[in-house]
């Protein structure tokens, strides 16, 4: 999962909930960014892959919990600077960037844009079976 291998101390990387971009969410319900900027349902595996194509060393931790709402599972570890105190990557300095451009990733991520054309594909295909069964039955 990461990109470095195993690092240590990862109780100090900064912690990620997918509520945090959560388009869905309100701020009371823990989002930290614009509903503008924000996407509609991330999930831990995108918020990884995200950190993977920007280069960041990451931890999925999928038995965690948001503690405001206990139901949402799994959270993503980050880490943004290495031990000398240098970025890992330059354009991402805090928190809050790695939100905004998560967020703004994640409709552009790979599983997204394949379940849309797989739902697409599915409903065209779906209507011309049905008829085609029909014919069958008849003969």
């Amino acid at each position: 999962m990461n990109v470095d291998g195993e690092l240590p101390n990862i109780k100090r990387w900064i912690v990620l909930y997918p509520v945090y971009i959560n388009s869905k969410k309100t701020m009371a319900e823990g989002r930290r960014i614009g509903l503008s900027k924000a996407c509609e349902n991330p999930t831990c595996a995108e918020i990884g892959d995200c950190c993977s194509y920007l280069k960041l060393p990451f931890a999925i931790e999928i038995d965690k919990a948001y503690p405001r709402d206990f139901m949402q599972r799994g959270r993503v570890r980050v880490l943004l600077k290495k031990e000398d105190g240098t970025l890992f990557n330059p354009t991402i300095s805090s928190r809050k960037q790695l939100m905004l451009r998560v967020a703004e990733m994640v409709p552009k991520h790979h599983g997204r844009t394949k379940k849309q054309e797989v739902a697409a594909s599915t409903s065209n295909a779906g209507a011309s079976n049905k008829s085609g069964k029909g014919g069958k039955k008849r003969r």
